[in-house]
C-alpha cells in the first residue's frame, strides 16, 4: 500500500512538473536561423522573416515585445502565415508588435483563428484528425486587421498574387486563404511565375497537400506555411504526433523538400520545391503549453545555388 501511494505521488509530481515545464516552454520564444540555396548563381543573400501563429491576446505583452525586437534582424521581406489573433481586442497588440517591421516589404494571409474566436477544446481530439470549426465560435475583427496591415503597406494574399521588390529583387508571391476551413481557391492564383521574377514564393496558413502540390507543380521556389505549431507537443526521438492537416508529421516544422510532378515547363533551378513550416509563436489561450517544441520565428536566408 505504501509503495502504491509513493508511486501515485511520484506520478502526480512528475505530471505537475511536466505541465509546469510545458507552460514555461510556451513562452520561451526562439529565433530559428536557417538557409536554403534557391537564388540564381552569383546572387546575394535575401533574408526572409517568417512569422506565424501569434495567437495574440492583450495580455501577451512579452510576446509583443519579443516580436517587435525582431526588427534588429534587418529582414528584406516579412511573411506572416496567419493566426495573428486569439482575442477580439488583439488587433492593437498585433499592430504594436509588428510596428517596427512595417517599413519592410511584407505579405500575409489569415488563418481560421483570425476569423473566429478560440473556445475550449479537448486536446486529445487532435489525435483523431484535423480539428473542425465549431459553429458557436464568434467572429473576430479580421477585417480591421487586414485594413490596418494594408494601410501600412503590407499585402494581403488571400487567394491573390502580386509582385514585390525586396532588396532589389523582384519576387513573385501568391497565397491562398486558409485551407483548414476550405477558404482556399488556388485556381485564382495558378500558373507559372512571372518571367522576370528572381524568386517565386507561395504562402498559406495551413499546408494542406492540395495546395502544397499545386504550388510545386506551378514551379514555386519555396512555400511558407504555419498552422501545425510544429506539433506543439513533440516526443523526443519521434517528433510531432500530429500536424492538424494532411501534411506528413516529418514536415511539421522547418525546411523540407516537395517533389515536383512531371512538368510541361522547367522551373528556374529544375529542382524540387522547398517548404518551410513555422512552428509558430503562440498557442490557444485554452491550451498554453508546448513540449519539446518551443515557440519560434524563423529568419530564412535564401542563398545562391551552387
Amino acid at each position: 500500500m505504501q509503495t502504491r501511494t509513493a508511486l501515485l505521488a511520484s506520478g502526480a509530481l512528475l505530471g505537475a512538473g511536466s505541465l509546469a515545464y510545458a507552460r514555461w516552454e510556451a513562452a520561451s520564444y526562439r529565433l530559428r536561423r536557417t538557409a536554403a540555396p534557391m537564388l540564381a548563381p552569383g546572387s546575394s543573400d535575401l533574408k526572409v522573416l517568417h512569422l506565424s501563429d501569434l495567437h495574440m491576446t492583450p495580455r501577451r505583452r512579452r510576446l509583443q515585445d519579443w516580436v517587435a525586437s525582431l526588427a534588429a534582424t534587418h529582414p528584406d521581406l516579412v511573411v506572416v502565415t496567419g493566426d495573428f489573433l486569439a482575442h477580439r481586442d488583439a488587433v492593437d497588440p498585433v499592430m504594436a508588435a509588428l510596428d517596427p517591421l512595417l517599413d519592410v516589404p511584407g505579405v500575409f494571409v489569415l488563418g481560421s483563428n483570425d476569423y473566429y474566436a478560440p473556445r475550449p477544446i479537448n486536446p486529445l481530439s487532435y489525435l483523431a484528425g484535423p480539428s473542425d470549426l465549431h459553429p458557436d465560435r464568434g467572429e473576430l475583427p479580421w477585417r480591421d486587421l487586414v485594413e490596418r496591415l494594408a494601410s501600412a503597406g503590407w499585402q494581403h494574399l488571400g487567394n491573390a498574387s502580386t509582385v514585390v521588390e525586396a532588396a532589389g529583387r523582384v519576387v513573385d508571391v501568391r497565397g491562398v486563404d486558409d485551407p483548414h476551413i476550405e477558404r482556399d481557391d488556388y485556381a485564382l492564383v495558378a500558373g507559372s511565375p512571372h518571367n522576370d521574377a528572381d524568386l517565386a514564393i507561395g504562402v498559406a496558413h495551413a499546408p494542406y497537400l492540395r495546395v502544397v502540390d499545386a504550388m510545386a507543380a506551378d514551379g514555386i521556389d519555396v512555400m511558407l506555411a504555419g498552422h501545425t505549431h510544429g506539433g506543439q507537443v513533440r516526443v523526443p526521438g519521434i517528433g510531432a504526433l500530429v500536424t492538424n492537416c494532411d501534411l506528413d508529421r516529418s514536415q511539421a516544422r522547418g525546411l523540407s523538400r516537395v517533389e515536383r510532378p512531371l512538368m510541361e515547363f522547367a522551373p528556374r533551378d529544375h529542382s524540387d520545391m522547398w517548404l518551410h513550416v513555422s512552428a509558430g509563436l503562440g498557442t490557444s489561450p485554452y491550451a498554453p503549453i508546448r513540449f519539446a517544441c518551443p515557440p519560434e520565428a524563423t529568419l530564412l536566408t535564401l542563398t545562391a545555388r551552387g
